[in-house]
């Protein structure tokens, strides 16, 4: 289960809005070994793309180098997808490579009548995709 802030929550769904019609995407980092999402760290779209995101492998150097310094890991991958629901593409799981990461998705369309938006966590390991509950509190 992921457990993340109300105001992470509200960060990174900000981000997909404002980032639409392109995807967005981003890391929130925790301590190490704590599975806790503390520090939003939003990325730029290196791909500029409503259908494909791409970190900077330049700003993906500096982001893990900061994370080293700092004793935290990525608890957190996130991105958007701005036509299709809240689920990771082959792609998106071509690419996931941090096992212990929780990879949270964010659909700014409305693909299920539920609203403009969908907020979905999953594990990612060896290619095997795992849906998980989200749970929002107001603090740690």
């Amino acid at each position: 289960m992921l457990t993340i802030t109300q105001a992470l929550h509200d960060q990174i769904v900000a981000h997909a809005r404002a980032d639409h019609p392109d995807e967005a995407c981003g890391v929130v980092a925790g301590p190490e070994g704590s599975d806790r999402p503390e520090r939003f760290i939003p990325m730029l779209n290196a791909a500029r793309s409503p259908t494909f995101y791409e970190f900077d492998s330049g700003d993906l150097l500096k982001l893990y180098r900061d994370l080293d310094d700092r004793d935290e890991v990525p608890v957190i991958i996130y991105h958007s997808h701005t036509a299709t629901e809240a689920y990771p593409s082959r792609t998106d799981i071509s690419y996931a490579n941090e096992p212990d990461a929780h990879y949270v998705l964010v659909s700014t369309a409305d693909t299920d009548g539920a609203g403009p938006f969908q907020f979905r966590s999953f594990r990612i390991v060896d290619g095997v995709v795992t849906e998980e509950d989200v749970r929002v509190v107001e603090a740690y």
